[in-house]
């Protein structure tokens, strides 16, 4: 059953930001933010503003220097990018090739009523083109890697990335559409094993929900968020927040910034999860809940600094971080593991 949820709400926008606003305020508010004409300066963006034909004549200009992999959808996916029915595979192959062939294929896929869905996603600008990266750069970033994007009417699921991110609107519109990290429970996860880019994604058709199947969905979307990125327009999502994308021309560029700061010598959160997955997920009742309770005292400071009533050499893993600090935990956890 598909049943029709009311629009999300807008996600607020700025005409304007600078470096110091964004890491002092955006930042810290931890809340998605939409920044209209961010780049409408890059060559990039105006090549854009002139024709699908002039801003991938403006990539092959910059000299591609590497492969590239692609994905491809058939035309029955109606640009979904997804698992297939039996939840074993994707809906997508992928193959290897030079940019300036896929450029030339997008085109021509431009003039088809229903064509297959293709997208090149992820490409580290420095290392694929240099000159591009030279060329179209953000000062609020300087030093974090760009990557891009490139495909025509393509949808990805909601999912959630372990890391904050700046998506710049180069060529092509985008609609995205956020959900808080509190909301994972009705948002549906796919499975660990097998996932479209890594997370599990959200099994919900944002397009058409089936809220018989999803039921919870339907809270979920009282809390969604949306905005539709014209060329030159950029978002913030900000850490783990789930996000659902999709392109609305037929050919759609786009570059993002990804970056995550942890003090050095931090552990994988996400391979953190799988082990306490491991651990805990099939202990009796009793025991989750216990475990759950030590949990919020020690990892999540519920009660405040677990180690305040120690005296400071003595505090241990519980004091302040430091490379050393993390080392001795490495350490701890190899002998008890094994």
């Amino acid at each position: 059953m598909t049943t029709a949820l009311s629009e999300p709400a807008a996600i607020p926008e700025l005409a304007s930001l600078d470096r110091a606003t964004f890491q002092g305020e955006i930042r810290k508010a931890a809340k998605p933010v939409v920044i209209r004409g961010l780049v409408k300066d890059w060559p990039a963006v105006q090549a854009g503003l002139s024709g699908a034909e002039t801003v991938t004549d403006y990539i092959t200009s910059c000299e591609p220097r590497k492969p590239v992999r692609a994905l491809a959808a058939k035309p029955s996916e109606n640009g979904r990018f997804f698992y297939n029915e039996r939840l074993d595979g994707m809906n997508f192959m992928t193959a290897e090739g030079q940019l300036e062939a896929f450029l030339g294929d997008l085109m021509l896929s431009a003039e088809i009523p229903e064509p297959p869905a293709m997208a090149v996603q992820s490409e580290i600008i420095q290392d694929l083109m240099p000159a591009f990266a030279q060329a179209n750069s953000l000062d609020l970033l300087p030093d974090v890697p760009a990557r891009i994007w490139i495909g025509n009417r393509i949808r990805v699921a909601p999912h959630y990335d372990l890391k904050e991110n700046i998506a710049c609107c180069v060529s092509g519109r985008r609609r995205f559409t956020l959900f808080p990290p509190e909301q994972v429970s009705n948002l549906y996860p796919g499975p660990f094993e097998l996932t479209p880019a890594g997370t599990p994604v959200s099994m919900v058709e944002l397009a058409a929900p089936d809220l018989e199947k999803y039921p919870r969905f339907a809270e979920a979307a009282k809390t969604a968020l949306a905005a539709t990125l014209e060329p030159g327009d950029a978002i913030y999502i900000p850490y783990t927040w789930w996000h659902g994308v999709e392109s609305l021309d037929p050919v759609s560029v786009l570059v993002n910034y990804w970056w995550h700061d942890a003090p050095e010598g931090t552990a994988s959160p996400y391979g953190a999860l799988l082990h306490a997955l491991l651990a805990y997920r099939h202990l009796p009742e009793d025991q989750r809940k216990s475990w759950r309770a030590t949990f919020d005292h020690y990892v999540f400071a519920e009660n405040g600094d677990p180690g305040a009533h120690l005296p400071e050499h003595a505090r241990g893993i519980m004091g302040p971080p430091t490379p050393e600090m993390f080392g001795e935990m490495r350490a701890m956890i190899k002998q008890i593991v094994g």
